[in-house]
């Protein structure tokens, strides 16, 4: 696989073991078409990958991230840090690089090296920022497809996503049906709940709201990060659950010689995890590409596909599916889940559905290793063992 020059023009850091492909457009025209009418001239799409390909090109599994991850998933030889989901994927780990040729695409609209917000628009000669097309997950499906044609796949053993991935699995298996085998979906959902439109929505008027953010025509020497630090706080506090804020903090205080002596100042150790996490974040993604990607999950529904959810799922024509819900999660209940397992049973695919029982909440995935891997490890095994 090359590494043609990076055009995104993202001034947000990658890996050493980070690729990029620069795709031109849609195969029948010069644009890449979006779904909801915007186009792009030429897009870069980043990703990083693992294991060899096998010479049927028949091993491989794509990864979508949540919102805000990058492509590095996991460590390689060429970058050995830990990626954001490094106890799932490595040789002999439940998504085996021994076995599987493993894919995992930074999101178009996001701020690793895909073109986003934050890139250069090749007309204007400017950064796009608010003048970015309208971004939807069917885009972002559209633009992982898009690299593997680039890379000479055509064809996947599975798709897996967690989260905003999740839905993004769903879009690819429902928009190219006959070109995945497996379908994983942790933690997802055919449509936004109120609760979750309302949450989001909250966080990017946060974020709109800081006099920095000007429209979206800020400069990257002065960004706005007071907007974006309260947002990613809003953002934590709904992806864990209350139980293991209980457990890790209690009532908890700082120690009086973290203490400035100001008014109303962080008093709580729960109020310092939440500042660390918020500030380690902000001066890491880009508030523009941020609200972008946050947008698409609520403007995503399946029943635009079809007519209904039902229909929508019908699309959907994997050998088996593996629906993943942990119970404490409240931005994408169970009930979520089940939905998705009802639709897929109803249309006559077979679907594993796994209930874990987790303090950790929408996050599980990225932490709860003892519950995951093993959940991963019997799906992609089985899957193996019928084709691989």
């Amino acid at each position: 696989m090359t590494q043609p020059q990076n055009l995104a023009g993202s001034h947000r850091s990658v890996t050493a073991a980070t690729r990029f492909a620069n795709l031109k457009g849609d195969y029948a025209t010069s644009d890449f078409v979006m779904r909801r009418g915007g186009r792009l001239k030429k897009i870069t799409v980043a990703y990083e990958f693992w294991g060899e390909l096998s010479v049927n090109h028949d091993n491989v599994i794509l990864i979508f991230t949540g919102l805000s991850p990058s492509a590095h998933a996991a460590s390689s030889a060429l970058d050995e840090t830990p990626g954001w989901w490094e106890y799932m994927i490595g040789p002999g780990k439940s998504i085996d690089t021994s076995r599987f040729h493993v894919i995992c695409v930074n999101s178009l609209g996001s701020c690793f090296g895909s073109t986003g917000p934050e890139s250069v628009d090749p007309t204007s000669g400017k950064i796009y920022a608010t003048d970015f097309p309208d971004l939807t997950i069917e885009d972002i499906a559209k633009a992982g497809h898009h690299l593997l044609h680039e890379i000479g796949i055509d064809h996947l053993h599975a798709v897996i996503g967690p989260s905003m991935g999740g839905m993004v699995a769903l879009a690819y298996a429902l928009q190219y049906p006959d070109e995945v085998d497996y379908l994983v979906s942790i933690s997802a959902a055919t449509r936004a709940l109120p609760f979750t439109i309302a949450m989001r929505s909250l966080q990017r008027e946060i974020i709109r709201a800081d006099p920095v953010w000007n429209g979206g025509h800020y400069h990257d020497t002065e960004e706005p990060l007071s907007g974006m630090a309260l947002a990613r706080k809003l953002g934590l506090v709904s992806y864990r659950a209350a139980e293991e804020w209980h457990q890790r903090f209690d009532r908890s205080r700082i120690s009086k010689d973290r203490r400035s002596g100001k008014p109303f100042e962080i008093e709580f150790e729960v109020e310092s995890y939440l500042d660390y996490n918020a500030q380690k974040f902000i001066n890491n993604f880009d508030a523009n590409c941020y609200l972008y990607l946050s947008r698409t999950m609520d403007w995503f529904d399946v029943a635009e596909h079809g007519g209904s959810v039902m229909a929508g799922l019908a699309m959907i024509r994997v050998k088996k599916a593996l629906i993943i819900g942990v119970t404490t999660d409240i931005l994408f209940p169970l009930e979520q889940q089940k939905e998705i397992v009802q639709g897929l049973q109803k249309a006559g695919t077979d679907v594993d559905f796994v209930e874990i029982d987790s303090i950790n909440g929408h996050d599980a995935f990225l932490v709860d290793s003892e519950h995951f891997s093993p959940v991963l490890d019997k799906f992609l095994t089985e899957s193996c063992r019928s084709q691989c």
